[in-house]
């Protein structure tokens, strides 16, 4: 079981509680042991940092960075990550377009989805939008954070 986790570049401090408890919940109820993240701003640093936490308690779980960008000039050190995927096709994808793509990429290979979106537009909005066109068929599972916050 894989799940991506995705959220506006900037979040309230206050998120890593949730998002601790989200993770565990998605471990031990769900059986996830693959978690997805990027590596832009401050929600996907959150993100990578609580699943190296949760590893601590299950050592089984894999973090595993989403690069949409050229892997060669990925700036994250490799030994932060279990693993890295570079969606196959992304090489043809228009730089402005990478992040955008390889997000949906994520969400239609993903069996759960971890948000924090609370924006009416942007990029965030529209990927967990199309995530939720996907739960109402039943391919993937969302939790948006941000509902704790509204």
């Amino acid at each position: 079981m894989t799940c991506f986790m995705i959220g506006h570049r900037y979040v309230p401090a206050g998120l890593r509680s949730r998002m601790d408890a989200e993770i565990e919940r998605h471990v031990t109820v769900y059986g996830v042991r693959e978690f997805a993240v990027g590596h832009y701003g401050h929600f996907d640093a959150m993100a990578s940092a609580a699943v190296r936490e949760a590893k601590k308690r299950h050592p089984e779980l894999r973090l595993t960075l989403l690069l949409p960008d050229d892997p060669y000039r990925c700036a994250h050190d490799p030994e932060d990550y279990d693993a890295s995927i570079y969606p196959e096709g992304m090489e043809f994808v228009p730089q402005r377009a990478a992040i955008v793509r390889a997000n949906r990429y994520m969400v239609e290979n993903s069996d759960f989805l971890i948000c924090y979106c609370t924006a009416l537009v942007g990029n965030t909005r529209d990927i967990v939008v199309f995530a939720l066109r996907r739960a109402k068929k039943g391919l993937i599972r969302v939790s948006n954070l941000a509902e704790a916050y509204l």
